[in-house]
């Protein structure tokens, strides 16, 4: 029996659509372009942890950040909307894409906002937003980003443990393709001030290496 807080196979997962989801040309905060291409210089990392709205305002509010944009990435679905999405049905997480400035702020940098801002110990799930698409996950664009993923894990898991927390859930991979959400979703908390903002942070934070 299918459930929502159960990984969808590729076999099983929904077909979606050829055509890209629009979405505004500039960023509603920092007045960026919320597409590539980005200036010369400008990194790009894709996190996920939980309802995407938060955790893009915290991105967003972080020195260094060039953009940032919300969408779809680890599943199957091309070009998925939010409510195929929220079917469980696509595989997808709701992420983060976040632009930044190597020369102002670190790949490890944002690592620490990844793990101290939402709780990385809860598997399918942020509190009580459930299923699938809300797992803690962290897409590597290169080999680099991927191994210090996987490093600052190991560090952060050391943290979580003296706390007496259970194991880190945290899927890491390497990005397959990204898919930008709907235009309302892109800066919602900017849009909607009084919007659902949970916090899930955990009050543990990621040692500086």
């Amino acid at each position: 029996m299918f459930t929502k807080s159960q990984m969808i196979t590729a076999g099983d997962a929904l077909e979606g659509r050829q055509e890209d989801v629009a979405v505004p040309e500039r960023h509603a905060v920092l007045g960026t372009t919320l597409k590539p291409p980005f200036p010369e210089g400008i990194e790009t990392a894709v996190f996920a942890m939980g309802c995407f709205w938060g955790p893009e305002k915290d991105f967003w509010q972080t020195p260094g950040v060039h953009s940032t944009a919300v969408g779809y990435a680890g599943g199957f679905t091309a070009n998925p909307t939010y409510e195929e999405v929220c079917s469980g049905r696509t595989g997808h997480a709701e992420v983060v894409l976040v632009a930044y400035d190597p020369k102002k702020l670190s790949y490890e940098d944002l690592l620490g906002v990844f793990w101290e801002q939402h709780d990385s110990t809860q598997g399918m799930r942020q509190g009580n937003d459930r299923g699938t698409q809300y797992r803690s996950a962290i897409f590597a664009v290169s080999d680099a980003q991927l191994d210090a993923a996987k490093r600052s894990r190991d560090v952060f898991q050391e943290q979580l443990t003296k706390v007496r927390m259970g194991p880190i859930t945290t899927e890491i991979q390497p990005l397959g393709a990204f898919y930008y959400a709907e235009d309302y979703h892109q800066q919602y908390l900017h849009k909607n001030p009084m919007g659902y903002c949970p916090d899930h942070s955990c009050g543990v934070k990621l040692p500086k290496s």
